[in-house]
């Protein structure tokens, strides 16, 4: 019981609340992360589909999907990485899951997002 303590007393002690913009799982990001080599750092963009967000608190993370050169890639993401830059939200998806893997066996117009439209009220 007094790990579980020290466990939660440590992630409070940590826990950087993320300056990111509401997001939820179906919105297309970009996001962009520090790399460093070497001596060297620089900043790289990734943009993808949130395919899924888990966790909470310090060790909440986000996995992004995206298609390159016709080959599915995923990356996971932790909200509390200090490389991690920034996060932009492009496009709100319409979805009805919280984890969608189903997107894994889909190719072409078939594995699209449908996009979220607000209604305007009169």
């Amino acid at each position: 019981m007094k790990e579980l303590e020290a466990i939660q007393f440590v992630h409070q002690q940590m826990l950087t609340a993320p300056k990111f913009p509401e997001f939820k799982t179906g919105d297309t990001v970009v996001v962009t992360y520090k790399i460093v080599e070497g001596d060297k750092t620089r900043e790289q963009d990734y943009r993808g589909d949130v395919i899924q967000i888990s966790g909470h608190g310090l060790t909440k993370t986000f996995t992004v999907r995206k298609i390159s050169h016709g080959v599915g890639v995923e990356r996971i993401f932790s909200f509390s990485n200090p490389n991690v830059a920034q996060v932009q939200v492009v496009k709100r998806g319409r979805v009805r899951r919280a984890r969608l893997f189903y997107l894994r066996g889909l190719v072409g117009k078939k594995a699209r997002i449908k996009e979220l439209k607000k209604s305007v009220a009169h």
